[in-house]
């Protein structure tokens, strides 16, 4: 009978993620889309909720990255977003390894409610030039179903 050899196992190892995360995600993963149409969305509307005193604030940039991204996979719990940026790799490569909490996460949604609409606008608009979306064309569902009322 042959010996057995196994690779090493060690889960208190110093990193458990390559020294860059970027290497596992593709280069054609829809986060790596998201990530480089909000570098190039105009956030200077973001700029006037801001004070200039108190403790630094997240960017507004990775806030609206990893709230987008979020959206797009249908997760809306500001606590589920939390736990994601902790475990998922694609949520912590979108933050650059931040890792607000639930209620940060709430606040930001909050304050940014009114400028939200212009950013999926430019969002829109950013597809639409790079060929992913088309305006031109719009779809009426004209589905039509009989009930029987008695």
């Amino acid at each position: 009978m042959a010996k057995l050899h196994y690779r090493s196992y060690n889960p208190n190892q110093i990193i458990l993620f390559p020294q860059r995360i970027d290497e596992d995600i593709a280069g054609n993963d829809p986060v790596r889309i998201i990530s480089a149409i909000i570098d190039q969305l105009d956030l200077s509307k973001f700029h006037k909720l801001y004070h200039g005193i108190g403790r630094c604030a997240y960017h507004p940039r990775m806030m609206l990255k990893v709230i987008v991204y979020a959206y797009m996979n249908n997760i809306y719990s500001c606590r589920k977003i939390e736990k994601l940026l902790h475990r998922d790799i694609h949520f912590i490569w979108l933050s650059g390894c931040e890792k607000p909490d639930f209620i940060t996460i709430n606040r930001f949604r909050n304050r940014v409610k009114e400028e939200i609409s212009d950013i999926f606008t430019q969002i829109v608009l950013l597809l639409s030039a790079k060929g992913f979306v088309s305006l031109d064309v719009e779809y009426v569902d004209g589905t039509k179903i009989e009930s029987k009322a008695t």
